[in-house]
């Protein structure tokens, strides 16, 4: 990634244990906080020195959808 260019990702945040842990859904990056706001910052973060060694993802956004599963009784 050039000096200066964004790249727009897709971020989860779900709350484990006490913290709020933030990933990212295009790579294998997480971070985690104690608040949304602290743990996206954390990923972002993260996610710009992983972009320092790693290529940039190119490609669409990925879909969000909830689905349903059966649980047994």
């Amino acid at each position: 990634m050039s000096e200066g260019s964004t790249a727009h990702l897709t971020a989860v945040v779900l709350r484990e244990d006490g913290w709020y842990v933030a990933r990212c859904v295009e790579v294998e990056v997480a971070s985690q906080g104690q608040t949304v706001e602290e743990s996206l910052d954390n990923l972002r973060e993260a996610l710009e020195l992983y972009f320092e060694d790693a290529p940039v993802v190119v490609g669409s956004h990925p879909i969000v959808a909830p689905i349903d599963v059966r649980i047994p009784a």
